[in-house]
């Protein structure tokens, strides 16, 4: 995390707009992650690389705005109900979220796996919406799960969907933050972008999990804000290449491609 606050920090410091008190108080609050309930300064101040007498002023101040809360039995904060209101209201103005539940169940209870959309976050895809089949043996991530955007099939298929300028830029990043592993990285996401030309969409290579496979295909918008990508995926000993191959990636194309066309977003 700290790489990726260097890394675009770099980019603002160049921006006269840019309000680094802001961004830092920001920070914060993504210091937390799923399942993460409590944190105290020390560990926000580990995981942002700040000074801990920045981080006490700042938590301070969140916690006057309902950002965060103090817990006195655990002598550490937690998010608060104004951050959870930020984040219904993003999800609320997702439509695309009830426009393919049905489908995205529908292929879920087919293959027995899990699908899912996601937003990117920095280097970083968020699910905002995931289902899953009802087999005992699937993914167990739901909304506000964070995965690798360089190493997974729904990251790949997120890049794919971006244009040149913008895959070119996330690439730069991915390079920084990545170092003696960009060669191996780079030369998955020049497949991954292969893929995608050839039959819609990305396959995971194992670069971040060799026990899951997925396929991943682009929501695209003219708008690039509004680009995202699905999922498709499970355990790597029920979902074979060729089953991703010739079955669920086809699958999942077609699910995006309806989802487009009732969303007005086609792009032909």
């Amino acid at each position: 995390m700290q790489d990726e606050i260097e890394s675009f920090e770099d980019d603002a410091a160049k921006d006269r707009q840019f309000v680094t008190a802001l961004a830092r108080g920001l920070e914060i609050l993504r210091c937390f992650r799923p399942g993460e309930t409590y944190l105290s300064n020390s560990e926000m101040a580990k995981r942002t690389g700040m000074p801990k007498p920045t981080i006490s002023r700042l938590t301070h101040t969140l916690t006057k705005l309902g950002y965060l809360t103090w817990s006195a039995d655990q002598g550490r904060y937690q998010l608060g109900a104004a951050v959870l209101a930020l984040g219904y209201t993003l999800l609320a103005n997702l439509d695309v979220r009830k426009l393919a539940r049905p489908a995205m169940q529908e292929l879920a209870e087919y293959a027995q796996c899990s699908v899912a959309i996601g937003i990117r976050d920095r280097l970083s895809m968020v699910y905002v919406e995931a289902t899953r089949g009802s087999a005992a043996v699937t993914l167990r991530r739901d909304a506000g799960s964070r995965i690798p955007l360089a190493t997974t099939a729904m990251g790949k298929a997120y890049l794919c969907g971006l244009p040149q300028s913008d895959r070119d830029f996330l690439m730069d990043h991915i390079r920084l933050q990545t170092e003696t592993n960009w060669p191996t990285i780079k030369a998955d996401l020049e497949q991954g972008l292969r893929d995608y030309q050839d039959r819609g969409f990305c396959m995971s290579s194992g670069l971040w999990d060799a026990n899951i496979s997925a396929v991943g295909v682009p929501l695209v918008d003219h708008d690039v804000a509004k680009t995202m990508a699905f999922n498709c995926g499970g355990p790597s000993f029920l979902l074979p290449r060729e089953k991703l191959v010739e079955d669920l990636g086809p699958r999942l194309v077609r699910l995006v491609r309806g989802v487009e066309m009732n969303m007005g977003r086609h792009l032909g």
